[in-house]
């Protein structure tokens, strides 16, 4: 029987052969932020991720409804490393780690580690209904935006066309399942579709006359977020035509229809904004994990054992103040640069590893073209200026000027105009510039 041969990848030639080597699974918020803090150190930095970009979620909700376009929000990981002295970038899957010979698994090589961060995320929790996948994507990633995207406008354009009353409402009935911010924000910018940008698109067809419902399990929308500021941007949803259902579950999806509690509603158009669950993190590792897979971690991020393998962002179940951290971008760059500074306290021969403290700088959503909330400790307000506020603080955390330039430009458009610039329907399979795909996203030949 023949064995399949390990390689071991090579060591990053620019760096000095005695340098320590640190491993850093995923290039999110978390894995990015650990690296940029271990810059001027005198170590071998690797990260490791499935992309070969970054990419901002946020704004993923724009390039679902074609606000932005996927090059607006993503950056090549080596145009970020290559301005790093002691930085480089290698792309594939991670398939396992050997904590004993300090080895990670990188589809059929193997890559020494001394020190390991895992940032790797988190994907979502359809809650034991994973075939609900397939009738109701989530938005984690590119492809989910392309998908929900062509999901939306593929809907309207049949809707046109539609003779059937009786099913041309159920592709105009959009049902989101999950009231956190991702379902929040895509609630408003599908109503201001329906409602404003493509207003006059259509021969017969009335875009407002779509039906879209927000369900949400708990009490309130937008949990986390002071109750009184959940329900203002629960009646700006309905005052933008969403049908806000709250207290309230999904309990079957299937083709072309969505049951919430014991009504069924026709719907072509199912989106699953509900819950995360974490990455496999915990399985590689052998760690104790919580129910959603996040790996339980000690005071400084590291794992009980091993000091020099750390857990961060919405991998890691650390605990402050007796509760578990929230699944967060600014926790995970936060923790990032702590567990970076953890390895240089480990490298001047320190033992115990400083815990570590999240700052909670506040939170922030947005419903619609110029209504945000905004709660900063005790500091809350909505509308406009809060608008103005998310705005102006998440194209400051875009990586690139080239990025922030252009999504300041595009916001202002769509807030002049309601226009959406990038609502190009891409056929599914299809890559473009290859003309053979084409034909095998379903076009004729002729």
């Amino acid at each position: 029987m023949a064995t399949t041969m390990i390689q071991t990848i090579p060591p990053d030639p620019m760096q000095p052969a005695t340098a320590p080597r640190v491993v850093i699974i995923g290039g999110g918020f978390g894995g990015l932020s650990a690296a940029r803090a271990l810059d001027k150190q005198a170590l071998e930095v690797t990260i490791v991720d499935h992309n070969n970009f970054h990419l901002f979620q946020p704004m993923l909700y724009q390039v679902a409804t074609g606000g932005l376009s996927s090059s607006d929000i993503t950056t090549p990981l080596r145009s970020v490393v290559h301005k790093m002295r002691n930085l480089r970038f290698l792309m594939g899957h991670v398939t396992s780690i050997d904590i004993a010979k300090q080895l990670v698994m990188i589809d059929n090589q193997a890559l020494p580690y001394d020190y390991l961060i895992l940032a790797t995320g988190a994907s979502t929790n359809y809650f034991g209904h994973q075939e609900w996948a397939k009738m109701a994507p989530s938005m984690k990633s590119i492809d989910d935006a392309f998908k929900i995207r062509r999901m939306v406008f593929s809907a309207f354009e049949a809707a046109e066309r539609e003779p059937e009353p009786a099913k041309q409402c159920a592709l105009l009935t959009f049902v989101l399942v999950g009231g956190g911010p991702t379902g929040v924000e895509l609630a408003g910018a599908i109503a201001e579709l329906a409602h404003h940008s493509l207003t006059g698109d259509f021969y017969r067809l009335d875009p407002a006359m779509a039906h879209i419902i927000l369900v949400q399990g708990p009490a309130d929308i937008l949990p986390g977020f002071p109750k009184a500021l959940a329900r203002r941007a629960a009646r700006k949803l309905s005052q933008m035509g969403v049908d806000v259902r709250t207290g309230v579950h999904v309990k079957d999806v299937g083709d072309g229809y969505v049951m919430i509690e014991k009504e069924k509603f026709a719907a072509e158009n199912i989106i699953w904004t509900a819950g995360v669950k974490a990455s496999p993190a915990s399985k590689w590792l052998g760690a104790e994990a919580d129910r959603d897979g996040r790996v339980r971690v000690l005071p400084d991020l590291s794992i009980p054992g091993h000091p020099n393998i750390f857990v961060i962002g919405d991998t890691a179940h650390a605990v402050q103040a007796g509760r578990p951290l929230p699944g967060l971008a600014p926790v995970a760059i936060q923790e990032g640069k702590h567990a970076a500074a953890v390895i240089a306290e480990r490298m001047a021969g320190k033992k115990a590893g400083s815990p570590f403290h999240y700052f909670d700088k506040g939170m922030m959503a947005t419903v619609g073209r110029s209504y945000g909330l905004v709660s900063i400790g005790l500091i809350r307000f909505t509308g406009l200026l809060a608008w103005l506020a998310w705005v102006f603080i998440h194209i400051m955390f875009l990586i690139t000027f080239r990025n922030r330039i252009i999504v300041m430009l595009q916001y202002a458009w769509m807030y002049l105009t309601y226009e959406r610039g990038s609502q190009t329907i891409i056929p599914s399979g299809a890559v473009r510039f290859m003309d053979e795909d084409y034909y095998d996203a379903g076009y004729s030949k002729e």
